[in-house]
């Protein structure tokens, strides 16, 4: 666990820069690799141990479709105790490792990681929870249940027919009643 005080605020501003600029990185090995590395020269600025070295490697593995290399370093993270440093990016390493467990085949772990967050306290994440964890299930031949997760995500967003998509998407789960209008 991470004995390390939190980066400063302009560590978190450099990185979010650097991930604002993320598309300007052409989608070759070449860039994405300069693009690692220059998250790696980031994260070097970071005490040994922090949780944040992991993550942000993990991120930028992940986001330029390494999922295989990113899964360690979300769990890296993850056990190094990100938790005590950022509460909403463990949220965001849980959602981000299940979408990679899912892309090396491993969608059934990622269920039983996102099943969990769906009793965390809500959040702007809870949308993205539920899209990852569909994916995963859809991927396990789940896709009621998927459906029925993004219908209810989807649900609240609509300017009309709130209510009767809220009851489809708990239907797809729960069949043998009428939705209602």
């Amino acid at each position: 666990m991470c004995e390390c005080v939190p980066v400063n605020q302009d560590w978190e501003d450099r990185v979010a820069a650097l991930w604002d600029r993320f598309d300007d990185y052409a989608e070759t090995e070449e860039d994405e690799a300069r693009f690692r590395a220059d998250v790696d020269t980031l994260v070097a600025e970071l005490p040994e141990g922090s949780p944040l070295r992991p993550f942000e490697q993990a991120c930028a593995w992940d986001s330029t479709g390494h999922s295989d290399k990113a899964v360690p370093l979300y769990r890296e993270a993850l056990d190094l105790g990100l938790a005590d440093i950022s509460p909403y990016k463990t949220r965001r390493t849980k959602i981000q490792l299940a979408s990679s467990l899912r892309n090396i085949g491993q969608a059934a772990e990622g269920v039983k990681l996102l099943e969990a967050e769906l009793d965390a306290p809500s959040d702007e994440l809870d949308d993205p929870v539920r899209a990852t964890l569909a994916l995963c299930l859809s991927s396990l031949g789940r896709d009621r249940e998927a459906l029925s997760l993004a219908l209810g995500a989807l649900a609240p967003h609509l300017p009309r027919y709130q209510r009767s998509m809220a009851n489809y998407a708990r239907l797809l789960v729960e069949p043998g009643e009428s939705p209602g209008a």
